[in-house]
């Protein structure tokens, strides 16, 4: 049995089922195991670690014989060695039998990246994620009374925006923009909601998040929620429109940052540290 974490997280030994290309810049890989029985979430923007093996590895390292001191123990092996870490979001959960899909951006430079290209049926990964379903990295909490939900994202969170997207009631009101590399990045979203969603493809000279904010019109709701989810400073701008010109209370804005620009992962944690 896999070792626990600090409930109500802990890892679950996973293996790739199978992948499917979702456009140029993004992949689904589908992940199984027996452990995932005892994976539970709400789904929506729920948050999780991925450790990957280095190149040459069949498994990636993390001394679980820890227990609760594994982080100390991780960060002490070498780092050829050492588990490569990213965060990712659920984009959905499955059972009989028990599935989960997690979409990767494919920059193509990263280690995850390049990990998730070349992913087959079998590969061995953990994953550090929610064995209760209601846990405190799910981010998207909307408001009982809010009568228009408001998505921004860039293509890392576009899963996390999707999976929202299909989870909401019919009725409710939704503006999402999401902010992709190519044209063929564009997905169907099946929605109950009533969504309108724009696609602003960088490629084809889309104008930027903030200033396709700036133009939009949006209804004249009584109690919005907001979620922003992203590169960094995208997202720092957007919260500033939201909460700046256009008023919004800053305790119904949601806003995470996804990566930063001209930083890995292991910087930017190093930077919040």
């Amino acid at each position: 049995m896999t070792t626990a974490v600090a409930a109500p997280f802990r890892f679950f030994a996973l293996q790739v089922a199978r992948t499917r290309r979702l456009g140029p810049s993004l992949l689904r890989v589908t992940f199984t195991g027996p452990e995932l029985s005892e994976f539970h979430s709400e789904g929506r923007d729920q948050s999780l670690s991925l450790f990957l093996p280095q190149p040459g590895q069949s498994e990636p390292m993390v001394p679980l014989e820890l227990g609760d001191d594994w982080w100390h123990g991780w960060r002490e092996l070498p780092d050829d060695v050492r588990a490569v870490m990213r965060s990712y979001t659920l984009r959905a959960l499955r059972r009989d039998p028990d599935e989960i899909d997690i979409d990767f951006a494919l920059h193509g430079t990263g280690p995850a990246s390049r990990w998730a290209a070349g992913a087959v049926a079998g590969d061995r990964v953990l994953l550090l994620g929610p064995a209760i379903a209601d846990n405190r990295a799910i981010r998207f909490r909307a408001p009982e009374d809010t009568d228009l939900v408001v998505l921004w994202g860039d293509e890392t969170a576009v899963p996390a925006a999707t999976a929202v997207l299909e989870s909401l009631p019919a009725g409710t009101r939704v503006r999402a923009w999401l902010e992709v590399p190519h044209a063929g990045d564009i997905q169907d979203v099946r929605t109950e909601a009533d969504a309108h969603i724009t696609w602003l493809v960088r490629h084809d000279g889309a104008p930027s998040a903030v200033d396709a904010m700036r133009a939009a019109e949006l209804p004249a709701p009584t109690h919005p929620y907001v979620w922003l989810a992203g590169e960094a400073g995208q997202v720092r701008e957007l919260r500033r429109h939201f909460v700046g010109e256009r008023g919004t209370d800053r305790r119904r804005v949601t806003f995470v940052g996804y990566w930063r620009r001209g930083l890995t992962e292991e910087q930017l944690r190093a930077s919040a540290a």
